[in-house]
């Protein structure tokens, strides 16, 4: 964009007015779009340098550029034009170079501590608890749950870190807080779930069933961490896994062990917990200023190609996911047949769903990351139940339908009337697939009979097939969970998110949202593109000021 020299023309005001009245006309406008469309706006010395000379020359045109600069004061300021004291704030509010470390450290040194004191192997792992029951080798558990492990895993650190690169300029984060979290609620989640259910003789016991279920723990967290994606700090993000997993502990007790419900998958315990709990903590840190920021909310073609690739390995490795920890024989391969299916009609009611709400009827790359996973969350709680293959299809029909809507009507609604921000939409992904996944699952229930199951009704529902409950009882346990789990999300996520506003966690300001550079070195181009344009615009500011 090109200016006319004001200074040059000003010196001839008395000879050439309405030439120069016209040239200051478009000087201001054009100072003050540029400076609009790049974010910035360094008012003050602008304004002082052009009400000085536009006094000058003609009273309207002054009036004009107190109305642009009233407007632009108005408008979103992004991290790119932050004058220098403010860049020096946020810095400082926002430098881990103590935070992180310290939490860091003092998380890590208790959870050793607390292993060390609490928790041994289990019979399946330990040297001479194995060798003493004279079994072979191969009837070891690990021999049946590693392979499901390895994918589980895969899915934990490479799908859910993957899957949320889709932002422009938070990819480091993306894939690297992923990491970290993961890492934390893993060995946090060992201890919780332990002191639940594998607690022996004061002891916890640990082996690759409990490694799975740890991961399992940690996927709800991860989910979580998508509602708040790009707005929270490193810290912020260890401080809610902390609490998150205790509470994703006592629900998984309550659901599991008291109200015995089943839920292999996790439609209930994992998915609708860990999106119902991050939606409240996202909505308790609502930004009423999140605009300034909304130029790196959004993707851009590699992104989005790395997100991609995110997906591809959740839906491969779904159904590992959903049968890891069912019981050996029919339950495990029954449960992997039916997330199977359903994975594979979700993705084309996916398909469909987002050409068809598409005015041109181009497909929305967000749809095809996210609602065509949706089938595998569906699929959770029934599963392992007779759901059949058709059944399963249906359900993921429905889920990817019902995903597809929610991103292209729901969440604007939750983000403009109820301040919902959910950066990743995990309430289309995870919340509304994980409450139909509980209903399937309790209709599913209510309706097994021992002419379905024969004598597979003990393993699935040992309490119907004991005599001690009827199906439809199972049923109503199976909708209770759904309840519990509700209640305990977003009561929890209403008191982690209080937590999490104080000032001390060293959280983003609202104009610098999204951005890798505030937590991370980021590549020496990048640093070099910053401050070519923080130079150019001083170089402007002084230009002004002259």
């Amino acid at each position: 964009m090109e200016f006319v020299d004001y200074k040059r023309c000003s010196e001839h005001h008395q000879v050439y007015p309405l030439t120069v009245y016209m040239w200051t006309l478009q000087n201001v406008n054009m100072l003050v779009a540029k400076h609009i469309n790049d974010g910035c706006f360094h008012s003050r010395q602008f304004v002082l340098c052009m009400a000085h000379w536009c006094t000058t020359i003609n009273t309207p045109v002054l009036f004009l550029l107190q109305r642009e600069v009233a407007l632009a004061e108005r408008s979103s300021l992004s991290l790119s034009c932050l004058s220098h004291w403010e860049e020096n704030m946020t810095d400082a509010s926002t430098n881990m170079r103590l935070k992180l470390p310290i939490t860091c450290f003092i998380f890590q040194i208790i959870l050793i501590i607390l292993f060390g004191v609490l928790v041994q192997y289990d019979e399946e792992t330990d040297a001479k608890e194995w060798h003493n029951k004279n079994r072979s080798n191969y009837d070891n558990d690990f021999y049946y749950r590693y392979p499901s492990f390895q994918d589980v895993h895969v899915m934990i650190f490479v799908g859910f870190g993957f899957l949320m690169t889709f932002l422009q300029r938070y990819g480091f984060s993306s894939v690297g807080f992923n990491f970290l979290i993961a890492a934390f609620s893993l060995q946090w989640a060992t201890l919780m779930q332990g002191f639940f259910h594998g607690l022996h003789h004061g002891k916890i016991h640990v082996g690759v069933e409990s490694m799975i279920n740890a991961d399992f723990c940690t996927g709800s967290v991860l989910i979580s961490f998508g509602a708040v994606l790009g707005k929270t700090s490193p810290v912020q993000l260890l401080i809610m896994a902390l609490f998150e997993v205790t509470l994703f502990a006592v629900n998984e007790f309550i659901l599991l062990s008291t109200l015995n419900a089943k839920d292999a998958g996790g439609s209930m315990t994992i998915h609708t917990f860990g999106a119902y709990f991050g939606l409240m903590v996202t909505r308790i840190l609502y930004r009423p200023n999140l605009d300034r920021s909304k130029h790196r909310n959004s993707s851009v073609y590699h992104s989005d190609l790395f997100a991609m690739i995110g997906t591809l390995y959740l839906w491969m490795f779904w159904p590992s996911f959903n049968s890891a920890i069912t019981a050996h024989g029919d339950d495990q391969h029954r449960t992997a047949l039916n997330t199977y299916y359903s994975l594979a009609a979700c993705t084309l009611s996916t398909y469909a769903m987002s050409a068809l709400t598409s005015h041109d009827g181009k497909l929305d790359m967000v749809h095809i990351q996210n609602a065509a996973l949706a089938g595998g969350v569906a699929a959770g709680t029934a599963g392992e139940m007779m759901l059949t293959p058709c059944g399963s299809m249906i359900v993921g029909f429905l889920a990817g339908i019902i995903s597809v809507l929610g991103f292209k009507y729901l969440s604007p609604v939750l983000e403009e009337k109820l301040k919902v921000q959910d950066t990743c939409g995990v309430h289309n992904l995870h919340g509304m697939p994980g409450i139909l996944g509980a209903i399937v699952g309790a209709v599913t229930a209510a309706v097994a009979s021992s002419d379905v199951y024969g004598d597979g009704m003990e393993d699935v529902f040992p309490d119907v097939a004991s005599g001690e409950t009827d199906a439809s009882f199972q049923g109503a346990r199976q909708a209770i969970s759904l309840v519990v789990t509700l209640g305990m999300a977003l009561v929890g996520g209403l008191l982690v998110g209080f937590i999490l506003k104080l000032p001390i966690f060293g959280a983003p300001s609202d104009n610098i949202c999204f951005e890798d550079s505030i937590y991370w070195e980021v590549p020496e181009a990048e640093v070099g593109h910053e401050d070519q344009l923080r130079a150019v615009r001083t170089a402007e500011s002084e230009k002004l000021g002259g």
